[in-house]
């Protein structure tokens, strides 16, 4: 050999494996560690700021089920029909109002998920190529759903007046932020080789999302929009509060009155509505998906 030097061997490639292997898992264990210290830091902020403390907490309890015996009216067995008609004494009025609540939900869902169906694939990165139309879009809808819905319901009645305009466009605009998100990451995560096929075969971007993205996502967006229409349900009650129509005002209006036994009453409706439309809700979806339900 020239110089009378040997050729350097060659690296084993086990220790070269061993070597990444174990370098690899020090930036696991540093990461996790990082990971870890920061959570204990905020849950040690949450606490304090949030003046958690389980003996207060459990003093306070007995107060909470005082409060449950005011809203439940004396039921006794030898009357316990005339009892209940006259806890119910306003039946006609709240279920008026429990459908007006049902109807602002119903629309407001239907509105929001619309613009939220047009708005999910330019809010997509996957699907739209000019990034200024994906950053305007995504900063919409974070705007739409980050601002509470009884802000927007405020700010709709001062427009509009009390009534349930106000909430109707309150959750319609709160549904088209919280599911336009939703949906954009479902579009994100479908099967790109149909949308790759389309373009090649000459397909514009309308054709590539009707034909190539819109069936392979529309099962899940129809999941979305029943779940988001339970969330309706039940937020449309709470805009009542400030005006915005439905059975909330007339919650609230007892509330402040300390009618217990009626909150009690319309409590008790508001719960059963929401636990029918969610059995309701359920099923659709499971027959959408071809899933059998429990019989």
């Amino acid at each position: 050999m020239p110089n009378g030097r040997m050729p350097d061997a060659p690296s084993d490639p086990v220790a070269a494996f061993e070597r990444a292997r174990k370098e690899m898992l020090r930036q696991k264990r540093i990461q996790t560690s990082i990971f870890l210290a920061v959570f204990a830091a905020c849950l040690v902020a949450a606490v304090i700021v949030g003046q958690f403390n389980l003996v207060t907490l459990i003093e306070g309890f007995p107060r909470t089920t005082e409060y449950i015996e005011l809203l439940l009216p004396v039921l006794r067995w030898e009357t316990f029909g005339a009892d209940v008609s006259e806890w119910y004494w306003n039946l006609d009025g709240w279920l008026e109002l429990l459908v007006e609540t049902l109807l602002m939900a119903f629309f407001a869902t239907l509105m929001g998920t619309l613009a939220a169906f047009a708005l999910s694939f330019t809010a997509s990165s996957n699907l739209m190529g000019t990034y200024w139309i994906y950053f305007v879009t995504r900063r919409f809808l974070e705007i739409a759903r980050s601002v509470p819905d009884l802000v927007y319901a405020l700010v709709f009645v001062f427009a509009w007046g009390l009534g349930p305009l106000a909430g109707i466009l309150a959750l319609a605009i709160h549904t088209t932020g919280a599911s336009g998100k939703l949906f954009a990451e479902v579009n994100e995560n479908i099967d790109p080789n149909p949308v790759e096929g389309l373009r090649a075969a000459g397909g514009n971007w309308v054709k590539t999302i009707r034909y190539s993205v819109v069936p392979q996502v529309l099962p899940a967006f129809a999941s979305y929009t029943l779940w988001r229409f339970e969330i309706n349900v039940r937020t449309a009650a709470v805009l009542g509060f400030v005006g915005a129509g439905g059975i909330g005002y007339e919650l609230y209006t007892n509330i402040r009155l300390s009618y217990y036994e009626d909150v009690g009453a319309i409590l008790l409706i508001i719960v059963v509505t929401v636990i029918c439309v969610d059995i309701i809700c359920e099923k659709i979806r499971h027959r959408m998906i071809g899933k059998e339900s429990f019989q």
